[in-house]
């Protein structure tokens, strides 16, 4: 399925940011640590919920962003980042934050509903007008003459969805068929042109830098640039088949308790579940989980086969073993010839 998409991207920042919303002696301060192309959903969401604390507890806040490719973040907190919540786009990162910083507990996804995710998304495709390679499904991303631009697995939540979302496509496609989804997945590997470390990285390549027939990233993210762009220089494709993406959020233990943040940082991620926030959650192009708030949007989001982690991999932990590890599926099929 293909949208137009209404527009031109400008000035979009590479890398890692940190910013604040202005707050004069604020009551308390929060730091948010979250992936790179979730800047602007994030500025909204912090305007909304400063208003709802303030007129509940009648305290000001300060919310700082810090925005970079998940697993650069959770490496940043492991690493002394003192954020007060995560909210990331894959569950690994977050795991991480237990497994090897023991900075919150190993039951910190049954902390909140939809096991501590407040929305989810899915992978789509940005190609440029008229969509001149006639891209509407992945197999159409191994022609011959068609160059990829997508986050890096290595280095990306993103780019792991991406990388997942090809693989449950051969899985459904080829059945129990290994050897023709290995080959799938090298041909696939075999025509991206550039592997960005983060989502926002990838788009500034594809479309300030002119390089690629098709950007893989978050459905989310390519209807926004549709919503919020007027030009009709790129068109949105959704496959029919893809990955159930969700994006997982936590508070870290160890560093609220130091921060004394511990109330404010529970009902930061609590309110992403308030129905007024699923609201924005869904005007910024995400899917949602309350019923309410998707009857009102189920003309925007095409139905679409989501395969979930369990279907393609096993799990999350097996994934990582057996396809991201050094030495795994992902580095095997590149150095296929």
């Amino acid at each position: 399925m293909s949208i137009k998409l209404k527009g031109l991207v400008t000035g979009l920042a590479l890398g890692a940011s940190l910013f604040a919303q202005p707050a004069v002696s604020a009551d308390q301060k929060l730091l948010n640590t979250s992936y790179d192309i979730a800047r602007e959903l994030f500025a909204a969401y912090n305007e909304q919920f400063s208003e709802y604390w303030q007129e509940k507890t009648g305290e000001t806040l300060e919310i700082s962003q810090s925005h970079a490719g998940s697993s650069k973040q959770a490496q940043a907190i492991i690493q002394g980042l003192k954020a007060d919540v995560a909210t990331f786009n894959q569950v690994t990162d977050i795991n991480i934050l237990h497994t090897r910083g023991n900075l919150i507990p190993e039951n910190w996804a049954e902390r909140l509903p939809n096991n501590s995710s407040p929305y989810y998304s899915t992978m789509a495709f940005l190609v440029r007008k008229g969509n001149p390679k006639n891209i509407e499904n992945w197999d159409d991303l191994v022609k011959e003459d068609v160059d990829l631009v997508m986050p890096n697995p290595k280095t990306s939540g993103n780019g792991r969805y991406t990388y997942l979302a090809a693989l449950g496509y051969a899985q459904d496609r080829f059945g129990d068929d290994q050897q023709k989804i290995d080959n799938f997945l090298q041909d696939f590997l075999g025509h991206v042109k550039v592997f960005d470390s983060g989502g926002r990285g990838a788009t500034t390549t594809f479309i300030e830098r002119g390089i690629g027939d098709a950007l893989l990233t978050f459905e989310s993210e390519v209807l926004n640039l549709a919503d919020r762009y007027d030009n009709g220089e790129y068109e949105v494709v959704t496959p029919k088949v893809s990955f159930l993406a969700e994006f997982p959020v936590t508070w870290i233990d160890e560093y609220v308790e130091q921060n004394n943040s511990e109330e404010l940082a529970k009902a930061y991620l609590e309110h992403l579940y308030s129905e007024d926030t699923q609201r924005l959650l869904a005007s910024f192009n995400n899917r949602v989980h309350n019923e309410t708030v998707k009857q009102e949007n189920s003309d925007r989001f095409p139905e679409v086969k989501l395969m979930p982690i369990d279907e393609i991999a096993g799990s999350w932990e097996n994934a990582t073993k057996k396809h991201f590890a050094s030495g795994g599926k992902l580095d095997q099929l590149q150095r296929r010839k």
